[in-house]
């Protein structure tokens, strides 16, 4: 059993060899010892590997004695509407989010969707599947099925008002995993031209991550030739939304995080908004126009929906794709922020390009950029190293490094599974932005 497959957020890794049904049946003995949960809900994305996991996650969880609710193959954000509205202490996701074919894994969550992390379970799950931790009871717990689907899109469209919903025209690529399904559920008044809207488990055209520029190629060309009012894109698990112009112009998570961000302050005057630490003006500015707190905090789902409990946050965002809605039991949701773009559009009469224009030309960005490493330790000598070579400059380390000054300020962190380093520039010129960027690239590769 490889220990790596227990992470910061949640479990991953290739199956067969790293997470298979052994490691999924241990895995739910060991929530049921640590939780004592009487009744779970358990649900599934898209992936060959899934139905097998799925029965294994099952049988552990019975032989401990925990009832389990199926709630069948969903989104990652409908496990955490069931989680936090169905009669339940808990619950599991077999899921490997946007990772190639070959993974799976386990996102955990406690009654209420409260996120299960490396800081609050995970850890201690893992010591307990790697001492053989096993537990049969005689009075087995039983499994039912109860689809969740129909509430969970209330819940989504209780955030908006369809009936200003104008018919616009979007293209919208599903990644072969289960949004697409979700909203023609909807019978929103507009037409959608789909890409990738069958749900397909072996991912045929590769990872399904549109936060990887290559896999943004395809909405895009689609956009141009279809002339829609704009695009938008989910990874396999649709807990990640992406948003494009209506010239096929992909718009980062760090602009929607501050353009949805200034949305809720303006409806909830002196609340708190959170965004991760990697990119940051464009957030704090508008949400701070707007009448609210923006708050920095380390990325990652699971950090995110901590803070946000703790200050009772009306939003957050990452540049990763994740919102985080306090309505939404404080946990990210891929169609909410879909639903918003479009009542913002219909009720704006203006162009989505229009819209984002004044962050384009105001807050110059260079994309996350991942410099691999020979190996994870080296990552703190390189932070060291670009550190001595800023004496001056004001930092934080609330996420790996953050440099910052008047006219540019800039992010380098570890990856948390992969020895890469992710570094992320903003300025106030795209000029400045392109030589910072070179010249702390070049720090990182020691030139």
């Amino acid at each position: 059993m490889n220990p790596a497959i227990f992470r910061a957020y949640d479990i991953r890794g290739v199956y067969p060899t790293d997470i298979n049904e052994e490691v999924a049946y241990k895995t739910a003995q060991a929530y049921a010892k640590l939780f004592s949960p009487k009744t779970v809900v358990l649900g599934r994305d898209v992936r060959t590997s899934g139905p097998m996991l799925f029965v294994a996650t099952a049988e552990g969880f019975m032989d401990h004695g925990v009832n389990v609710i199926d709630i069948g193959v969903i989104t990652t954000d409908m496990l955490y509407f069931a989680a936090a509205t169905l009669i339940c202490d808990g619950g599991i996701t077999v899921s490997a989010s946007h990772n190639p074919r070959e993974f799976n894994g386990m996102k955990l969550v406690r009654a209420g969707a409260v996120p299960i992390s490396g800081d609050s379970g995970i850890k201690e799950i893992q010591e307990l599947v790697m001492s053989g931790y096993g537990n049969k009871v005689e009075q087995k717990g039983v499994m039912r099925k109860q689809d969740i689907t129909e509430a969970y899109l209330k819940k989504c469209l209780s955030f908006i008002d369809i009936a200003k919903i104008k018919p616009l025209k979007v293209v919208a690529n599903g990644m072969f995993g289960p949004a697409i399904q979700n909203i023609q559920k909807l019978n929103l008044p507009i037409k959608l031209v789909l890409l990738n809207e069958i749900p397909d488990g072996t991912f045929p055209k590769g990872q399904p991550d549109p936060l990887q520029e290559q896999n943004r190629i395809e909405t895009s060309e689609l956009i141009s030739r279809e002339k829609p009012d704009f695009g938008v894109a989910w990874d396999a698990d649709a807990d990640r939304f992406f948003l494009f112009d209506e010239n096929g112009r992909y718009i980062s998570g760090y602009y929607v995080t501050a353009f949805l961000g200034e949305y809720f302050a303006k409806k909830n005057l002196g609340s708190k908004v959170i965004n991760d630490v990697r990119l940051t003006w464009a957030v704090a500015d508008l949400v701070r126009s707007a009448g609210g707190q923006a708050l920095e905090n380390k990325a990652g789902h699971a950090f995110i929906k901590e803070r946000m409990r703790k200050e009772d946050a009306v939003f957050g965002g990452e540049m990763s794709g994740h919102y985080y809605f306090r309505d939404y039991f404080y946990a990210d949701n891929g169609l909410i922020p879909f639903l918003l773009i479009l009542q913002i559009v219909s009720e704006s009469g203006r162009k989505v390009s229009e819209l984002f224009q004044p962050l384009f030309r105001k807050y110059f960005i260079s994309g996350e950029i991942n410099i691999s490493l020979p190996d994870f330790d080296s990552a703190k000598s390189i932070l060291t190293r670009i550190e001595a070579q800023y004496p001056a400059i004001k930092k934080n380390y609330v996420d790996g490094l953050s440099l910052e000054e008047k006219e540019w300020r800039a992010n380098i962190r570890p990856s948390n599974t992969e020895p890469l380093l992710r570094l992320n520039v903003e300025a106030k010129s795209e000029e400045l932005m392109k030589q910072k960027t070179e010249e702390i690239l070049n720090l990182i590769r020691n030139k």
